[in-house]
């Protein structure tokens, strides 16, 4: 085995031991339930009743259950299965007999080429050691005409600002990868052969705590992951803007949407 493909390996393997344990987490998280890119994304993604819908990294299910009502089928893949025994009780808990989940590898997507009328990936790239690759398996099994509605958080352009924040996001949580400015995720699906129709951001305020609790995050480093907001300068502090008023500590982060379509 390379040294590469180890690596990935291992990043896929803490990603399974992260989420594992944070999957009941997931499921009532209000950032990942109901945060404003998962009613843009379905917008986006302009599904309709006789569409097949594949959603990558699907985690505890949120984006495959949003959309489950518009579709005819849905499948959602995950590498955890943790998480996707919570997507799965869900699903029922809803009633939705239209959506699937079963355990795969973004970068090798269980399906095979042109299945899917829709291909969705809502926050998730950035655990992906591989990232090009997953946007390749999506791009292999959409159907021609097909749409690919994306969401990630990015950074800003400034290399020392990205830096910090993928640092600052790796602290946190060892199984993060890489973000990336939204020109370099733009640029990853016009590689893969597709069409980018639209692009957008949008601003994410988030309770700081909240988000050291979702990865149970112990209290040094919590207070070092606050320093190090606290302390930060110029750009990469206006992109994250930190604050605290009344106890409450809040943060910035930004999400890039790109939608993408295959030629017909």
């Amino acid at each position: 085995m390379s040294d590469g493909a180890s690596q990935a390996d291992t990043t896929k393997a803490r990603v399974q031991a992260q989420y594992g344990p944070a999957a009941e987490a997931y499921a009532v998280s209000q950032v990942h339930a109901r945060g404003a890119s998962l009613a843009r994304l379905v917008e986006l993604a302009e599904v309709s009743p006789d569409h097949t819908v594949l959603d990558v990294a699907t985690a505890a299910g949120h984006t495959a259950l949003a959309v489950a009502p518009l579709a005819r089928r849905v499948v959602g893949v995950d590498l955890t299965p943790a998480m996707l025994a919570v997507a799965s009780r869900l699903a029922r808990e809803r009633n939705l007999a239209n959506v699937g989940f079963i355990e795969g590898d973004a970068e090798r997507l269980p399906a095979d080429d042109e299945t899917f009328d829709r291909v969705m990936c809502r926050i998730a790239l950035h655990h992906f050691p591989d990232p090009a690759q997953a946007v390749r398996e999506m791009a292999r099994v959409l159907k021609p005409g097909g749409r690919v509605a994306f969401v990630d958080n990015i950074v800003p352009p400034d290399p020392a600002a990205a830096a910090f924040v993928n640092r600052f996001e790796t602290l946190r949580d060892p199984s993060h990868h890489w973000l990336f400015p939204l020109m370099e995720l733009v640029a990853m699906f016009r590689e893969a052969g597709l069409g980018v129709t639209h692009t957008e951001t949008l601003d994410k305020v988030m309770d700081f705590y909240d988000w050291t609790e979702r990865m149970s995050v112990p209290p040094s480093l919590e207070a070092e992951l606050w320093v190090m907001l606290m302390t930060a300068t110029g750009v990469t502090r206006d992109f994250l803007a930190p604050t605290e008023q009344d106890g409450r500590r809040t943060f910035t982060l930004h999400e890039g949407i790109v939608v993408a379509a295959k030629p017909g």
